[in-house]
């Protein structure tokens, strides 16, 4: 679902921070090491004992220890800095750009080439997007690539990274040539209403971006294949079948060719439903795990998150619009006006707006979290009831630990976690289990 949701909020971010090469994937030096599942016996004879959650908990906490466990942290808190480094770089850029007059230029290049307002604003994106790709490239490589190598989840040469940062700039290129030539057409037709129009329009833009995704956008990175016939597809769709899935088919996809991350997904809208596996999920884990994480992922759909997404990002993309609204003029003054920026409709003021934007979306990134974890703890809570696979859960759960945060503190979920914590999602788990006993 995590994937899906990152294709849907691509417009909004990728405005915010300048644009940026997509990223890959990443996780620790070596594959974390996780000590051996007790045995079949030692499992049936804990089964007859009462169960303490927390200490339960703690028995899968204290198995990922040492080298292995401080990979994990070290990798998470680097995010965490990441954020702020990704934040201010976009900043630099969009002063470059408006400082510079490139921006400026490039609108007069646009304006030289046709009349047709629209089509000036198309052709402004289009070369501002690969422009600011190009700057930012420096960071996304260390991001995207070298970090991602350095803590050993990334399996892409520099070569096919590059490759697929290429086709990810396509798609971010046709996509944001589309929102935004539609959204400086509001800014110049509503010059006192462009706010409620372009809410409106973002809106379904982004329930647009949630039907295609699966279907038109992912396949351009993977291949994606129907997983044979077995008693593993045929339990994927009984437990579709009885939460109300409309999906007859499982596919399965190479992700195995870019991470060595586990991931799952059951996304689209409106006749578009996929329910998805990677060959990371297939060959890496047990059939109790893929179970756990086809029944979380499906939580995700019987909720209705992507409903839920759409209506909190917009909620979320009209506070920016607002924010905005209320400190362009003050930004105009210092930096826009005197590098050419006419007015807010002028496409050449775009760093600035995306700066800005950036600025909002960097305070309100505690809220953005929570409204994920928030989603994410009510599928892990849905999966354990429809998979009845709280030991399969935990045990995938430290498997994610390879680039999560196992026990972080509590304002260090609140504000840097966009999932439940390790800790709580096994004790979760346990706890599921201690009042689930036959």
């Amino acid at each position: 679902m995590l994937r899906l949701f990152a294709v849907g909020v691509l417009l909004f971010h990728l405005v915010a921070v300048s644009a940026q090469v997509p990223a890959t994937t990443v996780a620790a030096t070596a594959p974390v090491s996780v000590s051996a599942v007790p045995g079949e016996a030692a499992q049936r004879a804990a089964s007859a004992q009462p169960i303490d959650p927390t200490a339960a908990t703690e028995v899968f906490m204290n198995r990922l220890q040492g080298e292995a466990r401080a990979r994990s942290d070290s990798y998470a808190e680097g995010g965490y800095w990441l954020l702020l480094w990704n934040f201010l770089y976009g900043l630099v850029v969009a002063w470059l750009l408006i400082r510079s007059r490139i921006s400026v230029r490039m609108r007069s290049f646009a304006e030289r080439r046709t009349r047709r307002r629209n089509l000036q604003t198309t052709i402004y994106v289009l070369m501002y997007v690969p422009l600011v790709a190009l700057l930012t490239l420096p960071l996304a490589l260390y991001q995207d690539f070298y970090r991602e190598h350095q803590y050993g989840l990334s399996n892409l040469s520099l070569g096919h990274w590059l490759m697929e940062g290429v086709i990810g700039l396509g798609v971010n290129m046709a996509l944001l040539a589309l929102a935004l030539t539609g959204f400086y057409a509001l800014l110049r037709r509503f010059p006192r209403a462009w706010l409620t129009w372009a809410t409106i329009a973002g809106a379904g833009f982004l329930m647009l971006l949630f039907m295609a995704a699966p279907v038109f956008i992912a396949p351009l990175f993977n291949t994606y294949q129907p997983l044979p016939d077995g008693a593993l597809r045929s339990e994927i769709l009984s437990l579709a079948r009885a939460n109300g899935i409309p999906a007859d088919k499982v596919y399965y996809f190479d992700a195995s060719k870019q991470t060595k991350r586990i991931s799952a997904n059951v996304s689209g809208l409106f006749g578009t439903t996929r329910i998805a596996l990677n060959d990371n999920l297939l060959n890496r884990t047990s059939p109790a795990e893929i179970k756990a994480v086809m029944a979380h992922e499906m939580g995700h759909y019987v909720a209705n998150h992507a409903m839920w997404f759409t209506l909190s990002f917009t909620i979320i993309f009209m506070g920016g619009l607002l924010f905005i609204r209320g400190s362009w003029n003050w930004a105009a003054s210092r930096f826009g006006n005197r590098a050419g920026v006419r007015d807010i409709s002028d496409p050449a003021g775009l760093p600035l707006l995306a700066a800005l934007l950036s600025v909002y979306l960097f305070l309100i990134t505690p809220l953005t979290n929570t409204i994920s974890r928030s989603a994410e703890t009510e599928a892990d809570i849905f999966g354990l009831n429809a998979a009845r696979e709280p030991d399969g859960f935990a045990e995938v759960t430290l498997r994610l630990a390879e680039y999560r945060k196992l026990r972080p503190g509590p304002v260090e979920e609140f504000i840097f976690f966009d999932h439940p914590s390790g800790y709580n999602r096994i004790y979760g788990a346990m706890r599921w289990k201690a009042e689930n006993r036959q």
